[in-house]
Order: C-alpha cells, then sequence, then structure tokens
C-alpha cells in the first residue's frame, strides 16, 4: 500500500479507537491476498477481530469490578457430587435467561456444600454473556449499607447497585447481626424487587430465617420478595472440605 495511503487509514483507525484492526489489518490483507477472499470477506475479518479483542477486554474488565473470586469456577467445581436434577438446573442457570424475568436465586446447605463456590461460578458464566454481576458478603454488605445510611447517601449506592443484573449476596445468616443492619438489608431487597436478580447463599432454611431480622412480620415481608420470583437450589450433600479431609487422612494412613 501507498505511504500515504497507509499513513491515512492508520490515522483513522486511531481516531475511531479500532486499536486491533490498525495493528492487524496489513497481516489479513496478506492473507486475503493469498485466498483470493473479496473485499467483504476482508473487511469482516478485521472488524471480526476488533470485536472479540474488545468483548475479550469488556469481559475481563466485568470479572475485576464484580468482586468474584475468579478460583471458583465451573472448572473447579466438581457437579458429580450433585444429583442429576441439581446439574440440570445449573446448566439451565447458567444461560442466563432468569435475569430478563428479574427472577433471585437461592441456594440453601450445611457449611462446605460448595454454596459460594456454586454461585460464583454461575456469577462468572453470567459475566462471560455481558452481564454486569456485583459479588459480596452479607457481612460486607451490611457495612456498606449501614455506612451510606449514616452518610444520607443510600440513595446513591441503590442507583450504584441497580446498575448490576444480577447482585450476590454470600452468606446471610452465617454470622448474626443487629436489626439496624436487617433493616437496611431489608431496604436493599425491597428495592431490587421486581427490578434486579438477587442471587443468595444461606445455611438456614427460610424457616429459621426470623434469626437472621430479628421480627417476624420483616421476615415474612423480606421472604415473600425473595421467593416471589425465585428458583431455590437446595445442596444436601456432604461437606466438601470434611470429605476432603478425611480423603487427605485415609492417604497419609496408606
Amino acid at each position: 500500500m501507498d505511504k500515504r495511503l497507509q499513513s491515512r487509514l492508520q490515522s483513522y483507525l486511531d481516531e475511531l479507537c479500532l486499536t486491533t484492526a490498525r495493528k492487524r489489518y496489513a497481516d489479513i490483507a496478506v492473507k486475503a491476498q493469498k485466498n483470493s477472499w473479496e473485499h467483504e470477506l476482508y473487511l469482516l475479518e478485521v472488524m471480526q477481530e476488533e470485536s472479540e479483542t474488545r468483548r475479550t477486554k469488556r469481559i475481563d474488565r466485568l470479572l475485576r469490578k464484580s468482586g468474584l473470586p475468579l478460583e471458583k469456577n465451573f472448572d473447579t467445581f466438581d457437579l458429580k457430587r450433585l444429583s442429576q436434577k441439581l446439574r440440570q438446573q445449573i446448566k439451565v442457570l447458567a444461560d442466563g435467561a432468569f435475569l430478563e424475568h428479574h427472577e433471585n436465586i437461592l441456594i440453601f446447605g450445611n457449611p462446605g456444600s460448595g454454596k459460594t463456590h456454586l454461585i460464583c461460578a454461575i456469577g462468572q458464566e453470567l459475566i462471560r454473556q455481558d452481564k454486569r454481576v456485583y459479588f459480596t458478603t452479607c457481612a460486607l454488605l451490611l457495612q456498606e449499607l449501614l455506612a451510606a445510611k449514616r452518610d444520607l447517601k443510600l440513595p446513591k449506592l441503590f442507583k450504584k447497585l441497580n446498575r448490576y443484573q444480577a447482585i450476590i449476596i454470600d452468606d446471610i445468616g452465617y454470622v448474626q447481626q443487629g436489626k439496624e443492619e436487617m433493616e437496611v438489608l431489608f431496604t436493599l431487597l425491597a428495592e431490587r424487587y421486581e427490578r434486579g436478580t438477587v442471587m443468595i447463599t444461606s445455611n438456614l432454611p427460610f424457616s429459621k430465617w426470623e434469626k437472621i431480622f430479628k421480627d417476624p412480620m420483616m421476615t415474612a415481608a423480606a421472604i415473600d420478595r425473595i421467593i416471589h420470583h425465585s428458583i431455590i437450589l437446595e445442596l444436601n450433600i456432604p461437606s466438601y472440605r470434611i470429605n476432603h479431609a478425611k480423603d487427605r487422612k485415609n492417604r497419609e494412613r496408606g
């Protein structure tokens, strides 16, 4: 290509922020010439590489901002520990269709059953479909909510959280909190009701949630909002950590 034309092309690609196209158009042109591609096919190849690179960077950025522990994914989760019914439910959830209907996901199970790992793995799959997901433990979320309430910034925090299509709240009920903490959590759940998905893990069944919200009326109202549009998974399986420790001890003895 003429150097003046090349300079103009690179200038336009820079102006349009088509970084990958600028780096790759010449190499792809050689490939196109060698294979006698039509002009449209050449242009498609250049734009496809630009789009794929941008998508990869966008997904990486969403994963970083999500707060998700990235080591907890489906590659490191043993699905064989679950029933066929649960595996099928998880496969459906990984498609992310429930987000369009603002359905909530509730995962119950004993400590060590894999609740956190599973919900994080689902969250990462959603992000890879260009969905915005935010992960937090219940304890950290309550600190954030209380600080915002104290500084009269709850509406601003809710606006920030509402940008996410799914909020993952890990370990509700694991640490007992005071009434003030539960009131701000209830306010968040009410704010999200039919507006956005909440994904929750808990070691306490609904029958014991009065221990969480302290007040029977608030407990009933919270449960009503959460389960109105919800999918519930129950991990009634032995603790992975306990089984792993037993296996290690058996190997050491052997």
